[in-house]
């Protein structure tokens, strides 16, 4: 034990000082000069140009709005159900307004002149279907029921033995829970719809600020462009023409609907113009097609009117595509900072060529007991510790 604590001192009295070997070999020197290419082709080429490391970075703030415009008339003699024929912007895109998105009507299903009245439940509904009156306790409302969607009770125990169904107190005609969205889609012509896209961003720590519209954009421009491969910096785009980008078909995307991501990239080399820092646009679809149940993307809305002092409502049960808007990006400019750490950094890793190569001098070459020798040279002084002293003359007369 003894023994054992007074080598743990003497290695505190002992320093280590690197000593310079000039190794001539072939092997070596190859693997010493290959090392040193790597690294610095990595630092250079990687680090520094590729990645950009001579530059500081700053992210987008951004702000989006959109303005739609289009019109398509539904053919009634084709869907008799829907009873307007006219669908504009004031129609079709609900609500008016949303943050970074934007909704359109594709598809529906009406159920037209409903009032506030006693009808028999959707035969949709579970637990609506009855053969006696027992089954309809007064007061209960179903989950998933139109008496709980608006907020409707069963007013007795009586069941419509003819129908075979509990009567409800509700906006009667109930909605037809087993309706299916028209084929082809109502407002197929929303395709053509087009929507103009507004983008100021700004990168605050360079004071920079741009937006998505080319600078000698005029209204002669806006009035005839429109976003393609001929013209992808138009900031007018076909709803169909974004579908498309995202892989998918408008016409089968429309009858039960979806939601559809709109990005725009800005990813800016502040070193060049700044008229060079333009925009990128990314589609994809969110949601998939292959899905076996709750498909698309639908919701309700209601139309309200009066006629003879008789409150009356229009439900639409409205199919569409939400299209939602992201903004990503980042600029950079050269700044002697990151630069500077970078080279540090290489440097420091080129030291690893010489690690290697002594790793491969001293344990892998036929004369690695001749290197070692060259390499490590024992000195003991005057004032060495004694004890670590004794214990070497004893290894040597062994």
């Amino acid at each position: 034990m003894g023994s054992i604590c007074n080598k743990a001192v003497g290695v505190f009295f002992e320093y280590d000082t690197p000593r310079i070997v000039h190794i001539r070999s072939k092997k070596v020197g190859v693997i010493n000069r290959l090392l040193q290419l790597i690294i610095i082709g990595y630092v250079i080429g990687y680090a520094i140009v590729y990645k950009k490391g001579y530059q500081e970075n700053d992210a987008v703030q951004s702000a989006v709005t959109t303005k739609l415009k289009g019109v398509v008339y539904v053919n009634q003699s084709q869907y008799p159900d829907i009873t307007t024929s006219v669908w504009d912007v004031a129609e079709y895109v609900v609500p008016p307004q949303e943050n970074n998105a934007f909704f359109v009507i594709t598809n529906l299903i009406e159920t037209p002149k409903q009032t506030i009245g006693i009808c028999s439940e959707d035969p949709k509904v579970l637990g609506s279907n009855c053969t006696t009156s027992s089954q309809c306790p007064a007061g209960k409302v179903l989950p998933a029921g139109n008496g709980k969607f608006l907020k409707v009770l069963f007013i007795n125990r009586e069941c419509n033995t003819t129908v075979g169904r509990c009567l409800i107190r509700a906006w009667c005609p109930v909605e037809n829970g087993a309706a299916k969205p028209p084929e082809p889609p109502a407002l197929l012509g929303s395709k053509d719809f087009t929507v103009f896209i507004k983008n100021n961003i700004q990168f605050p720590k360079f004071k920079v600020k741009r937006r998505n519209l080319p600078d000698n954009a005029s209204d002669e421009f806006f009035q005839t462009c429109n976003y393609g491969s001929h013209s992808i910096d138009c900031p007018i785009l076909r709803l169909e023409t974004i579908v498309r980008e995202a892989g998918e078909n408008y016409s089968a995307m429309a009858k039960e609907g979806g939601v559809i991501e709109i990005q725009i990239q800005w990813n800016c080399n502040l070193d060049l113009s700044e008229s060079d820092c333009v925009p990128k646009y990314i589609f994809r679809r969110l949601d998939s097609s292959d899905y076996k149940i709750s498909k698309g993307y639908n919701f309700r809305y209601a139309k309200y009117y009066k006629e003879n002092d008789t409150e009356y409502r229009t439900l639409f049960k409205a199919f569409g595509i939400k299209f939602i808007l992201s903004v990503t990006g980042e600029a950079g400019k050269f700044n002697l900072e990151p630069f500077l750490i970078n080279v540090g950094s290489g440097l420091a890793i080129l030291g690893m060529a010489t690690v290697i190569c002594d790793i491969v001098v001293l344990y892998f070459l036929k004369a690695r007991n001749l290197y070692k020798d060259k390499k490590y040279l024992q000195v003991v002084g005057d004032d060495a510790y004694k004890q670590l002293d004794d214990q070497n003359d004893e290894d040597k007369s062994e």
